[in-house]
């Protein structure tokens, strides 16, 4: 009997609990990862409730590794097959502004990512966690080590109740993005570096109007619209549109400009409709009319200033680690912020099973060890990749202008150019 009584005291004991600092994909992955790893745990989020419908979103590319990873999360692997379009082609075009031609300079029909908008990705992974997991209205305030430094308990805000309450667990995850207030904490000086641009942002939803002169000039100037991403380069500057699911088109466009003021906790900026209209007026002498045209029509577009950060030397302290863009802000030339985010909740999840939570220092080390060397290769190639395409200093090159430059440095141009493209490095001995 005895024996038996050690092995119920063995099967009941609680599992490690980590508290994760943000709802969004890099949370919501970080929460499927660590729950594949035997872990409870639970996610703290300010937003009062789920995203719904569509509100001011944006597209984004899913490289292959990140889609098998997120399919081991999900009830059926066709869900995620089902939520979005592919981007079988990765291409280049220039466009001559003053004669208003437009011609491919590289394309790579081997590229093989899907596009999904973020809502939808987010809804796929929230639907897919149980009910519990999910602590919406509450904001993160502090956190605070046990003595022993085996507890780590978070103090949140109930918007409902306006409580104050105190979570405790083994393990706190900063997925709380790019101005993480957590990661300030233990790098109060780092500085995000601007990157010398803004980016005009937009989805324009076609339902309906699919034999719309506007939609049929668009499809007639950029044919594989459904299958490709197109990457328009002018002269410092260029754009990007590729088609999402349910009949929406995501189009970005990066404008070198003065880093401009930015109020409350986002990199988001508010814009008046006056310049909507001048951004209009601007797309008209810079892009094919047929652009030009899809910008002019889309409602409620919006400016995101783009930022990233030099490397970090380190990702974790004690028990607590960064994930995603708290980890390391990216600009989002190589379509990196989500793939990225994905890898790190996979590797994390992967370290903390093969090491337990006897071992988490260790686990952390190796997930360190495992993420740095490949985050910080894609952030600086990310970097170089959007400095060169809008035409600003670059080391080794002289000012791109892509209506001048030679055949082989447009070959640079191309996504499959990626440091650890469509890789990413495991824990010893794991598999997926």
């Amino acid at each position: 009997m005895e024996g038996r009584d050690e092995e119920t005291k063995e099967t009941t004991k609680p599992k490690a609990k980590a508290v994760i600092v943000g709802g969004s994909i890099a949370g919501l992955s970080c929460a499927h990862a660590l729950i594949l790893a035997g872990w409870d745990v639970v996610v703290v989020e300010k937003s009062s409730a789920p995203p719904t419908g569509s509100p001011t979103g944006a597209g984004l590319g899913l490289e292959p590794s990140a889609r098998k990873l997120i399919e081991a999360w999900l009830g059926r692997a066709e869900q995620l097959q089902d939520a979005t379009l592919p981007l079988a082609v990765d291409q280049n075009n220039a466009t001559d502004s003053e004669k208003n031609v437009s011609w491919v300079i590289t394309r790579d029909e081997e590229f093989d990512f899907r596009a999904a908008h973020w809502t939808n990705l987010h809804g796929l992974l929230r639907e897919e966690l149980p009910p519990t997991v999910m602590l919406y209205g509450h904001v993160f305030l502090s956190f605070s080590l046990s003595n022993d430094k085996t507890e780590v308990r978070v103090k949140t805000k109930v918007l409902k109740t306006n409580d104050t309450i105190e979570i405790t667990g083994n393990l706190l995850v900063a997925a709380d993005g790019c101005l993480s207030s957590i990661r300030q904490s233990f790098l109060p000086n780092l500085k995000l570096r601007y990157s010398g641009y803004c980016a005009w942002r937009g989805v324009l939803d076609f339902s309906g109007r699919e034999n719309s002169e506007a939609i049929l000039g668009i499809k007639r100037a950029y044919p594989d619209l459904g299958k490709c991403l197109y990457f328009d380069l002018g002269s410092g500057t260029h754009s990007v549109l590729y088609e999402l699911l349910n009949r929406r088109l995501n189009w970005i466009w990066y404008i070198n400009q003065p880093e401009p003021e930015l109020k409350g906790n986002s990199l988001t900026m508010k814009v008046s409709s006056e310049m909507i209209q001048k951004m209009h007026r601007e797309a008209e002498k810079v892009w094919l009319p047929e652009l030009a045209r899809i910008m002019k029509e889309t409602k409620e577009p919006f400016i995101n200033v783009i930022y990233d950060c030099d490397p970090l030397e380190r990702v974790f302290w004690d028990n607590v680690v960064l994930v995603g863009d708290a980890a390391h802000p990216t600009t989002p030339h190589g379509l990196r912020s989500t793939n990225m985010s994905i890898s790190d909740a996979t590797v994390l999840g992967l370290c903390l099973k093969k090491w337990g939570v006897k071992n988490l220092q260790s686990a952390l080390c190796e997930y360190q060890s495992l993420r740095l060397p490949v985050t910080s290769k894609q952030v600086l190639h990310s970097r170089r990749l959007g400095r060169i395409k809008q035409g600003l200093p670059v080391a080794g090159w002289e000012q791109f202008d892509p209506l001048t430059t030679n055949r082989e440095e447009w070959q640079e141009l191309q996504q499959k150019n990626m440091p650890f493209f469509n890789e990413v490095l495991l824990p010893e001995n794991s598999s997926i």
